[in-house]
C-alpha cells in the first residue's frame, strides 16, 4: 500500500508542477523549436514539415493507405481525432493520393530536447499449441483477467492522471500490489483458464506480442488477445541477459533469447521472473486486434506510447536496418508495455514464420511524422 501511495503522490506532484510549452509551428523542419497541441496532443512536440521531406513518399501505395485509414475510422478514437476526414471516407473518393495531400499536413515528431530519432521494433501474431484441458504437455495456463484484480481509474479525481491506472488486490481493508510473475507461478490464481499451452517460453512471448492464435488438440483455433495486466512495470528479459553478460547487446533478438533458453533450461524461470508484469487474455472472434479495437494490418499498424502519440492517428515512418527498410504511412492502432517515448514505435508484421523472423530482429533507427488536418493551425 505504501508503494502505491508513494507512486500516486509522485504522479500528483509531477503533473501539478509541470508546465505546457507555448504552441509554435515553425516552418523550418530543421529548427530546434517545437510545438504542442493543448487538447489532443498535450505532450507531443512537433515541427511543421512537408510531404517533400518524407523519404520515398512518392512511391507510397495510397489506395492501401486510404483503405487502412477507413478501417481505422471504424474506431471512436480515430473519429474523435479526425472527425471531418473520417466522415469524408464514407463518400466516394476518386483519387487516394490527392485525398491525403489535400487534407493532411505532416509534422515531424521530436523529443522534448529536439531529438528527432528514436527506435522501431516489430511484433507479430504468434502461434501456440494448446488444449482446453490440462493434460500431457499442456500444463501452462493462459489466464483470463483474475476475479480479484482491482483496477483504480484515477482520472475521476485527478484528470491529469487519465492515462494512469492503479492495479492491485484487496488484502484486509488495504489495496496491495497484485501477484508478480514469480508469485503467480507458485499459487492458484482466482481466474478462469482460457486454455493450456505446452511451452512457458511461448506463453511469455505471447504476452509480449499481446495477441495470438492457439491451435488446440481438437484442431480448432482460438484467437486470443490482451485483456488486462497485473499492474507491475514491464522489464525486458533481453536487457537482463545483456546486463548479465549472457548475450552481447548487438546479438540480442527474439531468436537469440530462444536459443539461450534451449541451452540453459534450468534458468528459464530465473529470467522470465525478472519481468514481474503478467498479461491476461480474452478469447476474440477475429485475428489480431490492437488497443484501438480494429483488426491490425501487417506493416501498416503500429503500437505507440499513447500518452504522446494519440491512438487512431495517422503517421509516416522512416526506418532502415541492414537489408530491411520502411518508408510508409501507418496508423497508431496499438500500445505496448515496452513502447515508451515520443519517437518509439512497434510495427505489427503479421502472422507466420516470415513475420516472426523479421519482428524478432527488427531494431532500427526511426523518424516519425504525424499527419494532422490542414486546418489544425487555425484552431489553436
Amino acid at each position: 500500500m505504501k508503494t502505491i501511495l508513494t507512486f500516486l503522490t509522485i504522479l500528483i506532484l509531477f503533473t501539478s508542477c509541470s508546465k505546457k510549452p507555448i504552441p509554435n509551428f515553425p516552418l523550418d523542419l530543421n529548427t530546434t523549436e517545437a510545438c504542442v497541441l493543448f487538447e489532443c496532443l498535450p505532450k507531443t512536440y512537433l515541427v511543421e514539415s512537408s510531404f517533400d521531406a518524407l523519404p520515398d513518399f512518392a512511391n507510397e501505395d495510397f489506395d492501401e493507405v486510404l483503405k487502412n485509414f477507413k478501417n481505422s475510422c471504424s474506431s471512436s478514437k480515430t473519429r474523435e481525432f479526425y472527425p471531418e476526414l473520417c466522415l469524408e471516407t464514407t463518400k466516394e473518393i476518386s483519387n487516394s493520393k490527392n485525398f491525403i495531400i489535400s487534407n493532411f499536413q505532416p509534422y515531424a515528431v521530436t523529443a522534448e530536447d529536439g531529438n528527432a530519432t528514436g527506435m522501431l521494433t516489430g511484433y507479430y501474431e504468434p502461434y501456440l499449441h494448446g488444449s482446453l484441458k490440462k493434460h500431457g504437455t499442456y500444463i501452462y495456463p493462459v489466464y483470463a483477467t483474475p476475479k480479484d484484480l482491482i483496477t483504480v481509474d484515477l482520472s475521476a479525481i485527478y484528470p491529469d492522471l487519465k492515462n494512469y491506472r492503479l492495479r492491485g488486490r484487496i488484502e484486509g481493508n488495504k489495496l496491495v500490489p497484485y501477484y508478480t510473475r514469480a508469485q503467480s507461478a507458485s499459487r492458484k490464481i482466482d481466474a478462469d483458464v482460457l486454455c493450456y499451452v505446452d511451452s512457458k517460453v511461448d506463453l511469455f512471448f505471447l504476452e509480449v506480442q499481446g495477441s495470438g492464435r492457439v491451435l488446440l488438440d481438437t484442431n480448432k483455433t482460438l484467437f486470443i488477445g490482451y485483456d488486462n495486466q497485473n499492474g507491475h512495470q514491464y522489464s525486458s528479459i533481453g536487457r537482463y541477459l545483456v546486463d548479465a553478460g549472457e548475450i552481447p547487446l548487438e546479438e540480442i533478438s527474439l531468436q537469440s533469447i530462444r536459443a539461450w533458453f534451449l541451452e540453459h533450461p534450468k534458468r528459464v524461470d530465473e529470467v522470465l521472473h525478472h519481468n514481474k508484469s503478467v498479461v491476461y487474455f480474452r478469447i476474440k472472434d477475429k485475428k489480431a486486434t490492437g488497443s484501438l479495437g480494429v483488426e491490425l494490418t501487417p506493416s501498416r499498424s503500429i503500437a505507440v506510447d499513447k500518452r504522446i502519440i494519440p491512438l487512431g492517428s495517422m503517421l509516416y515512418l522512416s526506418a532502415k536496418q541492414k537489408n530491411i527498410s520502411f518508408n510508409q504511412i501507418v496508423q497508431a492502432q496499438d500500445t505496448g508495455g515496452a513502447i515508451k517515448g515520443a519517437i518509439r514505435a512497434d510495427m505489427f508484421l503479421g502472422f507466420g514464420n516470415k513475420a516472426k523472423e523479421i519482428a524478432g530482429r527488427l531494431k532500427a533507427p526511426l523518424r516519425l511524422w504525424i499527419f494532422l488536418p490542414k486546418d489544425t493551425k487555425s484552431k489553436i
